[in-house]
């Protein structure tokens, strides 16, 4: 596996059908069906502000778990977790920190059962030299310890082992170990790379751990346009969250540590954060393993329920997952078959791994990523995983490159199921590329570089322009496009738009393990 291998679709016609789905906010409501909405400022996107009580404690909101063997230590799984979503890189003079009254969790299932056996608990400190100034930084930052870098964070690693869901032991792994700052701007740091590598720290047993600002490697496009100001469509197929950063932990970790031996090498791995209240009690507010299951599948009424629930809950989910309302939703609207339920195969996606892929001998149905560490990383990695025959890819954990929400579009219209399709939103890859080496997530936007500059950067967009007026819907053309209002008790209403692009590709030669 190199670190990025896929690339932007760049100056190429985009084939099948366009839609825009339109649908209507209530001031201080949630997103019409249940579907993510992005706009910047107030947005959602795989775990980002996902649900109602998170997305006001954004410190706390975890948006996206990554797991994956890694590509140039292949003996070792290195897991990405990010926090704190949609950071406008000039967000100052109080930039982006971890709080300091949580815990950030990375659990571990090394069996299959639903139950952590080990748990890795970061914990930040904050650090300012000089109280009498409202500046981050003094002057220019030459390294972590620089005299002019005002505010600092540390962190601390603790390992818990636990049995039967009990605590067994505790170990100190690592403490005051520096966080990567914020990336205020080339002024301030003129080679935030050097400060970034610093913050790259190796630990006893071969282990390596980093946390710090990054640029968000999630990518997709989910635009959102007002439509009370006209519904300018020009820019479909742009990646939503480019120039956006958030916080991430890292931690590269030897295989043999975390799986339950060399014959049961699949591991089950999620992250939650949780909040100290005025008590001094810890209260999960925060959990993440698959990406967009609380966004997509789980409906309002259970999003915050998920987000303080345990896998070996998950039970009180299921029906989210065998009679899902996606489906549903495009059938209505597009006239799209949904497939048969109740859905199995989603079961074996989300909630059981893949048989004879990443699925435990005894695994208990819970939601998480499962990874198989005994596949090895490929040199050409695809960003469609397992459904184009890579199965060093998602579902099998989830790699940077991995194009999670075409993979989850074409699954849950029924890839799996003989309703073969190439269901897209036209965005194939990050903005940036990844790093080659740990931690692999891209260097964070500064604040330097202007949200212009960073759409300038943007390619990839169609000549589909126009308002509400010349919104269509002629099923079988090129061009479909369905738009909805809705209507609610309060008086102000503010009318959004979702853009997706399905397109159709060639068709796919390998289809992987899911598909025989």
């Amino acid at each position: 596996m190199t670190a990025h291998t896929t690339s932007r679709r760049t100056g190429r016609k985009r084939g099948g059908v366009a839609l825009l789905v339109s649908g209507a906010l209530v001031a201080g409501g949630l997103a019409a069906a249940g579907v993510a909405v992005l706009t910047p400022g107030t947005a959602n996107a795989s775990s980002h502000r996902e649900a109602p009580l998170i997305s006001g404690e954004p410190q706390y909101d975890n948006t996206d778990v990554y797991a994956f063997v890694s590509p140039d230590h292949p003996d070792t799984t290195t897991v990405v977790a990010n926090w704190l979503p949609f950071q406008e890189p000039g967000g100052g003079p109080n930039f982006y920190t971890f709080a300091t009254d949580a815990r950030y969790d990375i659990h571990i299932d090394s069996d299959g059962d639903a139950q952590d056996d080990l748990l890795y608990r970061f914990t930040f400190k904050d650090h300012r030299k000089n109280e009498d100034t409202f500046l981050y930084n003094t002057g220019p930052v030459e390294s972590l310890d620089d005299a002019d870098l005002n505010f600092t964070q540390t962190y601390d690693i603790e390992l818990l082992r636990l049995k039967h869901g009990k605590v067994a032991s505790k170990h100190k792994v690592a403490e005051g170990l520096p966080v990567a700052p914020s990336n205020v701007g080339k002024a301030s740091m003129p080679d935030y790379k050097k400060l970034r590598d610093q913050a790259v720290k190796e630990l006893p047993g071969g282990m390596k751990s980093f946390a710090g600002q990054a640029d968000d490697p999630f990518f997709l496009d989910l635009r959102v346009f007002d439509l009370l100001y006209g519904g300018d469509l020009s820019e479909v197929g742009n990646d939503t969250l480019n120039g956006y950063n958030v916080n991430t932990i890292a931690l590269q970790v030897p295989n043999s540590y975390i799986r339950e031996s060399e014959e049961q090498p699949v591991v089950g791995i999620y992250s939650t954060t949780s909040r100290k209240n005025a008590y001094g009690e810890f209260t999960q507010v925060s959990r993440l393993g698959m990406p967009l299951v609380n966004e997509v599948v789980n409906p309002v009424k259970d999003k915050d329920k998920f987000n303080a629930s345990s896998p070996e809950n998950d039970g009180d989910f299921l029906k989210n997952v065998t009679e899902p309302e996606l489906p549903k939703l495009v059938e209505a609207i597009f006239d799209i078959k949904a497939p048969a339920e109740p859905r199995e195969d989603l079961v074996e996606v989300f909630l059981t791994g893949v048989k004879d892929l990443n699925q435990p001998p005894k695994v208990t149905p819970s939601e998480m990523l499962r990874l198989n560490t005994s596949i090895e990383p490929v040199a050409e990695p695809k960003r469609l995983g397992v459904l184009d025959g890579d199965n060093a890819g998602f579902p099998n954990g989830r790699r940077l490159t991995d194009d999670v929400l075409d993979i989850a579009l074409q699954v849950v219209e029924g890839e799996l199921v003989g309703a073969e399709n190439d269901l897209s939103d036209s965005v194939d890859a990050n903005d940036k590329d990844f790093e080659k080496a740990f931690p692999y997530v891209a260097l964070p936007t500064a604040g330097s570089d202007t949200r212009a500059e960073a759409a300038s950067a943007k390619s990839g967009a169609t000549g589909l322009t126009g308002g509400i007026s010349s919104l269509t819907a002629s099923w079988g053309s090129n061009t479909v496009m369905f738009a909805s209002a809705a209507t609610g008790a309060a008086a102000a209403v503010l009318v959004i738009g979702l853009g997706l692009i399905w397109t159709r590709s060639r068709r796919r030669s390998a289809r992987g393990t899911w598909l025989g």
